[in-house]
């Protein structure tokens, strides 16, 4: 019998809402404790769970029982969360971005190392299986070397519920911060090459939701291979309408009955703590983990359209598998449903922390996501090419 990896939770937002039905249905996961400031989401997750809780990260990174953690708390918490995790010694699963600056990233780094401790950044959309196995066809060298990939995703992002620091971009909001990381892990993926130089721009078109809202970037590799990403979350033209709305978490969408529903929602929001109490329903807690359970995700998780140009065909992933353009036909290469949701971040941080094997999405790998995250946001800002370290 598979031994389990018992996990301890820092924050019980959305991020470990969407996690839990991964970590919830995979038996080779135990969540034995969490920390959340939340009164009600501590007292759901002990029942639901028989676990111990928390209010502080430094009380659960001390308990003896916990042998890794997942980092879900705001953008600007996760580096010193990740010092907390290495200080007592456990393991750290902590979400994108990693960190807000290069600098933080990399005393992530160094703390992780110097504890002897495994260090993943994720959940991305890299984990997914159908970009997993678009990398492995491209590694057989049956389509000769990616040359081009374009990455394309619309949503409704910038309307749903959020806190004041999502919003600013000084706190690790809008778009860039919390999804660039996706498509530039899917475009590194894909590449299998350094980034050399990123030029980009970035949109902000909504006084009210003052931050970048939606981005385009052109990122150059080693070997000559180029990418080109463009991201908007203003809730007009959705993505999904390129995946037979399959949803970004793999649930059937109805596109009729859900069109315009975010913002028509915030709408009813009057004022800030109406805001952060309607962002609250979609976390752990109230919601509990109803909103996404195991059984209703029919497809993989996706972050829309994507397509890797090699010599001799194109590579789509789709929610059920690979699309295949070649020189003479197309065809389907056709993928399993998922049995548990994102269980490929499972096969990873199982494998480092109980076998030792190296992760791909180590901390280094975070730490070059988020350098380009950062030149997206340069390269809007001066109008020029930045140089990649």
């Amino acid at each position: 019998m598979t031994e389990p990896l018992k996990i301890g939770v820092i924050g019980l937002g959305r991020a470990f809402t969407l996690m839990l039905p991964t970590f919830a249905t995979d038996p080779r996961i135990a969540l034995v404790a969490a920390s959340d400031p939340r009164p009600d989401a501590r007292e759901c997750f002990a029942q639901e769970f028989d676990a111990r809780v928390f209010e502080d990260a430094e009380t659960l990174c001390a308990d003896p029982d916990v042998k890794a953690v997942y980092i879900a708390s705001p953008h600007q918490f996760h580096v010193a969360h990740v010092k907390c995790a290495a200080r007592h010694g456990k393991h750290v699963l902590v979400e994108k971005p990693m960190a807000l600056t290069i600098d933080d990233g990399r005393e992530m780094i160094a703390a992780a190392k110097a504890a002897n401790i495994k260090l993943l950044v994720g959940h991305s959309h890299s984990f997914d299986l159908p970009y997993l196995r678009t990398r492995a066809m491209i590694r057989s060298g049956a389509y000769g070397r990616v040359r081009m990939i374009n990455a394309l995703n619309f949503t409704d992002f910038l309307y749903r519920p959020r806190r004041p620091e999502e919003l600013d971009t000084k706190a690790g909001g809008g778009v860039v911060f919390s999804q660039a990381a996706h498509q530039v892990d899917i475009v590194r993926l894909l590449a299998e090459a350094s980034a050399t130089s990123v030029r980009a721009f970035t949109g902000n078109w909504d006084a009210a939701r003052n931050t970048e809202g939606a981005y385009t970037a052109q990122i150059k590799f080693d070997d000559g291979s180029f990418a080109s990403l463009t991201y908007s979350g203003y809730a007009h033209f959705d993505t999904d309408e390129f995946m037979g709305w399959s949803g970004e978490l793999g649930q059937p969408r109805d596109a009729d009955a859900s069109y315009g529903r975010a913002r028509q929602a915030l709408q009813k929001a009057t004022s800030v703590a109406d805001e952060i109490a309607m962002k609250n329903v979609r976390a752990y807690g109230i919601a509990g983990r109803d909103a996404f359970r195991a059984g209703d995700n029919l497809a993989h998780n996706h972050f829309g359209l994507v397509i890797a140009s090699c010599e001799r065909a194109d590579l789509r992933p789709l929610p059920h598998g690979v699309m295949v353009y070649g020189d003479q036909k197309r065809h389907l290469d056709e993928l399993p449903s998922p049995n548990i949701p994102r269980s490929e971040v499972i096969d990873e941080l199982y494998d480092a922390v109980m076998s030792g094997v190296p992760p791909l999405h180590s901390g280094e790998w975070g730490l070059a996501t988020l350098e380009i995250c950062l030149a997206i946001l340069e390269s809007a800002k001066t109008g020029r090419e930045v140089e990649l370290k």
